[in-house]
């Protein structure tokens, strides 16, 4: 592979590491390279802002949901053809859930997994020299890791730049920027972080101006020669099997987010992929195989969804001869009715019998591990598959359907019913990452 990396990362979230990725993105980009860039975690907006940066794919590769060869096999395909990987973080460096070692979720086992060095984004609002003493506690917690070198973010004056940069450097750690504090260049956000790519007004001239002052605070030259070759091992990217050989995925405002890498890896398999709008009334594909409606936002967009005539007719009718599968926003889609946040109920497919609601708004977040509760498109009863839950939307009502799947979080609570099936309609919050890989395989 001759794609050389680095992990962009931060002691803890609101650092800046967004901001600053796009702009490096962007502006290695500008300079001519193929830039490449993967998302730690679960988080599935960043990585569409990352293809808007470099004009390439971009994945999330996560060591709780996948394993090394899952992870080395990912980052080699996205890679594949690019000079350089920015791999962005998330939270802080070292922070995860309870896992064996290497498999926490932290940004850190996926730079010990990929062998990458480690650029610390340090937030230096209200600190100076104290700034050194966290990069130090950075660089020598894991021994696993390296931590290349120092970007400071939010700098105040050339004075607390020379404070924090002097203090830093006595510690062997170059500095290879001093980004002042710039609100004009914050990206828009909205209840479950940024405002996704498709919805940003002139995203592309806002990163091609983050680009330009990015390049203007930071060494570029200095940071890509700290990159390093990505580590080779053994690798695959079957983190999902195919759920058939022609899937119709919507896609539209209201269902935005299924992960990159299933598609890869359904595409990569032989499967074929056919999109289509619910917002436009277009129904699924008849020639499909199974409907897939992944997350997004249906709350925002739940009076035109209801009033979809097209649409939710031609679901249900192909939901009597074939399996449709809902995820988040999916799921609450297929329920009897969804609740906007004005309180007004709206109804939905009436495939399941399960009512949600924005109105009554609570936040689940977390990793699930969920074993299927009866066979369907996903896989047999039993089949184990590891995710992740991120929504602020209720169950208003669960129906009386049997559930989707038997799912416990991440800090050993006892398994619990997620989900609704009926006939061949299957959904719940739960967004799968990878099935779980048995030993023998």
């Amino acid at each position: 592979m001759s794609a050389r990396g680095f992990l962009l990362a931060a002691p803890r979230s609101g650092s800046g590491k967004t901001t600053l990725a796009l702009g490096l993105m962007r502006a290695f980009r500008q300079r001519g390279a193929r830039v490449a860039a993967v998302k730690s975690g679960p988080d599935y907006i960043d990585s569409a802002f990352h293809a808007a940066a470099t004009g390439r794919p971009s994945v999330n590769l996560d060591s709780w949901a996948m394993d090394e060869t899952l992870i080395a096999g990912l980052a080699a395909a996205t890679a594949e053809g690019a000079e350089l990987l920015i791999a962005e973080a998330s939270m802080g460096l070292f922070d995860g859930a309870p896992g064996a070692s290497g498999r926490t979720g932290s940004s850190a086992d996926l730079a010990s997994a990929l062998g990458l060095p480690v650029v610390l984004v340090l937030d230096v609002s209200g600190q100076a020299q104290t700034a050194a003493a966290i990069a130090k506690g950075c660089a020598e917690y894991d021994p696993r890791l390296t931590i290349t070198g120092v970007i400071l973010n939010k700098v105040a004056s050339p004075r607390h730049a020379l404070l924090t940069q002097t203090a830093i450097e006595a510690l062997g750690l170059p500095i290879f920027g001093a980004v002042p504090r710039e609100v004009k260049i914050a990206l828009p956000e909205r209840h479950l972080g940024l405002v996704q790519a498709a919805d940003t007004d002139d995203l592309d001239a806002k990163i091609a101006r983050l680009a330009d002052f990015v390049a203007a605070h930071v060494d570029l030259d200095a940071l890509r020669a700290a990159a390093r070759s990505l580590q080779a091992g053994p690798a695959r990217s079957d983190a999902l099997k195919p759920p058939g050989q022609r899937i119709a995925l919507a896609r539209d405002a209201a269902f935005s987010f299924i992960y990159p890498h299933l598609l890869l890896a359904w595409r990569r398999a032989g499967a074929e992929i056919d999109f289509f709008s619910p917002l436009q009334d277009e129904a699924p594909p008849p020639g499909a195989d199974i409907c897939w409606l992944p997350g997004g936002y249906p709350e925002l967009h739940a009076g035109r969804l209801s009033q979809a005539r097209n649409f939710l007719d031609g679901l249900r009718g192909f939901a009597e001869k074939k399996p449709v599968h809902g995820e988040c926003g999916g799921y609450m889609a297929l329920g009897a009715s969804l609740t906007d946040a004005a309180g007004i109920v709206h109804p939905m497919a009436g495939l399941l019998s399960v009512a949600t609601s924005f109105f009554k708004r609570r936040m689940t977040l977390g990793y699930r591990r969920a074993t299927l509760a009866a066979d369907c498109a996903l896989g047999p009863g039993g089949k184990i598959l590891l995710g992740h839950e991120f929504h602020y939307a209720s169950i208003e009502n669960q129906g009386d359907d049997p559930p989707f799947a038997l799912a416990a979080d991440a800090y050993g609570g006892e398994p619990a019913a997620v989900g609704s099936r009926r006939g061949l309609v299957t959904g719940s919050f739960f967004h799968v990452i990878a099935e779980e890989r048995q030993a023998s395989s």
